[in-house]
């Protein structure tokens, strides 16, 4: 008799976080498409081919193979009433022995921005992390003018921790990031957005 692996998957109140699947390509694209303008001066220039199947069965095929490595967890954001795509989060680049970390990154479609899906996603996925995983710290980052992010990784418990220069190439440029931190152990509540 041959076991059947378990999907991964992560429940919170109103949300399923899951890898994404070769079935989420129309809604994988429908959504990317529709919040093009409000998702691409906050990442990296999408390639020609981003929207196409065989870059999606690509990322299907590289969150299997993090998954089972353990080095990243790439799981798409879904409203458990609907089953609608809402966005996706990732921890990748897991470190283990003396590190226990890993980095954590976001994306909502414009439209369910600003309901609370991405912090309830956030704070699933901390939990996940600290709880199950046992890492110690949580890295974040983001542009210094996006003050809703930034807000967000406060409201979840991240600290602003400073400025990594030329960070990421976002939007085709070479962009400063500020960065945040979640520890497991770290109890000193919010601090305030720091100035950049």
């Amino acid at each position: 008799m041959i076991a059947r692996k378990r999907r991964f998957r992560l429940l919170s109140e109103r949300l399923l976080l899951r890898p994404p699947q070769h079935s989420d390509f129309i809604a994988w694209t429908a959504l990317r498409s529709e919040s093009r303008d409000f998702l691409v001066p906050w990442e990296p220039t999408w390639a020609e081919d981003h929207l196409t199947r065989k870059a999606f069965t690509s990322r299907v095929y590289w969150a299997q193979r993090v998954i089972q490595a353990g080095t990243g967890v790439p799981l798409f954001v879904i409203r458990q009433e609907d089953e609608e795509l809402l966005g996706a989060i990732t921890l990748d680049n897991i470190r283990r022995g003396p590190a226990q970390d890993g980095t954590i990154g976001y994306w909502i479609g414009a439209r369910h921005a600003r309901h609370g899906y991405m912090r309830e996603a956030i704070q699933t996925l901390v939990h996940h992390s600290f709880q199950v995983l046992d890492l110690s710290r949580l890295h974040a980052a983001c542009l210094p003018e996006n003050i809703a992010s930034r807000g967000l990784l406060e409201s979840c418990g991240f600290k602003y921790e400073g400025v990594a220069q030329s960070y990421l190439q976002i939007n085709g440029r070479w962009r400063n990031h500020v960065l945040y931190a979640n520890l497991r152990g770290d109890r000193r509540g919010r601090t305030g957005i720091g100035q950049v």
